[in-house]
């Protein structure tokens, strides 16, 4: 993934859980201005994670395209689509 970055995802939404299709990524909490500090999230070899600042629990679900996520709107991108 370095050619394209490591995904970055939000909770604006206020789920419990956000299914994502990478095992590398960012959890910001909400989106800026109100977001967290940024952490680094690596499941490995596990399927799920929780985020320390905001406790959103992420789930890798491989059936999702990487940089992808379930709610939809829960992927950010710092930039506006070209």
């Amino acid at each position: 993934m370095a050619d394209t970055g490591i995904p970055h995802f939000c909770n604006d939404l206020g789920v419990s859980v956000i299914e994502v299709g990478a095992r590398e990524f960012m959890c910001i909490g909400a989106k800026p201005p109100f977001d967290h500090p940024h952490i680094f999230i690596d499941l490995g070899s596990d399927t799920e994670a929780v985020c320390s600042y905001c406790s959103t629990l992420y789930r890798y679900n491989p059936a999702l395209k990487a940089g992808t996520a379930k709610p939809e709107g829960c992927v950010w991108a710092d930039k506006p689509a070209a």
